[in-house]
């Protein structure tokens, strides 16, 4: 399996569009980012050429790893040909747990069963419902459900709802509001911001539907030391990501000139100079 389980958003979704989204689904915070699998890729450059970065085995690098920052750039670095990704077996059982707990609670547990030893897999809180989904041998998840508690939730419903999830088909993720995605410390506190939210990956990714304006939201993340992304929706004349600081934009941009000099690929999509 794809162990970050990367979300499709429809049938046409493709090998290269993962790498380039370099978006992660709910065993994110247990197994790793995209980023984390990606061996190497072979993509074509604004001038014509093919450049090959890291390789299809572990352990293959030598200097800065190049592969890494074509994940998620959205295709403003070059064209991907090929994409070699390290796969994990699917583990042998697995079992889900709902909990009824207010997000402050949600949140305490999230963090105190971070540091045990306990084979979570995947985490969600909504709507004052925690669910937890344990991953691994029968034995180990037998033993954290005695655990954790919770209500047993039947397989038939629970693999459509980490789906669902994964692929934004659950009812949290329709309608028209903005939807806004917070990066944040795990040991962050409840965000104080009008709207619905949902929280994964132990409370490292807040998803907020709000209709607060971009500079409140934002500085809200800043504050608990994470950053948002207006992910869907909303007005977008502020800019999409966040605002990028004077060195990292610098940086940002050589790359670019680099692999782009003549800014063909993709121009606009992360950040209007580039």
């Amino acid at each position: 399996m794809l162990a970050f389980e990367p979300p499709h958003f429809g049938a046409g979704a493709t090998l290269g569009g993962c790498v380039a989204a370099g978006l992660s689904g709910p065993r994110r915070a247990a197994a790793g980012s995209l980023r984390d699998f990606l061996l190497g890729v072979q993509i074509l450059d604004g001038r014509g050429r093919l450049l090959v970065f890291g390789g299809q085995v572990m352990k293959n690098v030598a200097g800065y790893d190049v592969s890494r920052l074509v994940a998620g750039s959205l295709g403003t670095l070059g064209l991907i040909v090929e994409a070699s990704l390290k796969v994990l077996p699917r583990p042998r059982a697995e079992l889900t747990l709902d909990i009824e707990l207010p997000q402050a609670r949600a949140l305490e547990h999230l963090q105190r069963w971070a540091g045990q030893p306990l084979p979570v897999s995947a985490t969600a809180w909504h709507d004052n419902r925690l669910s937890v989904r344990l991953s691994g041998a029968q034995s180990a998840v037998r033993a954290a459900a005695e655990k954790l508690g919770g209500t047993t939730v039947a397989q038939q419903t629970a693999a459509p709802y980490w789906a669902d999830l994964r692929e934004h088909r659950a009812a949290f993720f329709a309608g028209d509001t903005p939807l806004w995605r917070l990066s944040l410390p795990s040991t962050a506190p409840a965000v104080a911001l009008p709207g619905a939210q949902l929280i994964e990956w132990s409370g490292a990714l807040r998803w907020l539907r709000s209709g607060a304006d971009a500079a409140t939201v934002r500085a809200a993340a800043e504050r608990l030391g994470g950053h948002a992304t207006l992910f869907r929706g909303g007005d977008k004349t502020g800019g999409v990501f966040p605002p990028q600081e004077a060195t990292v934009a610098r940086l940002h941009r050589e790359i670019k000139a680099a692999l782009d000099p003549a800014g063909i690929l993709n121009p606009g999509r992360l950040y209007s100079e580039f």
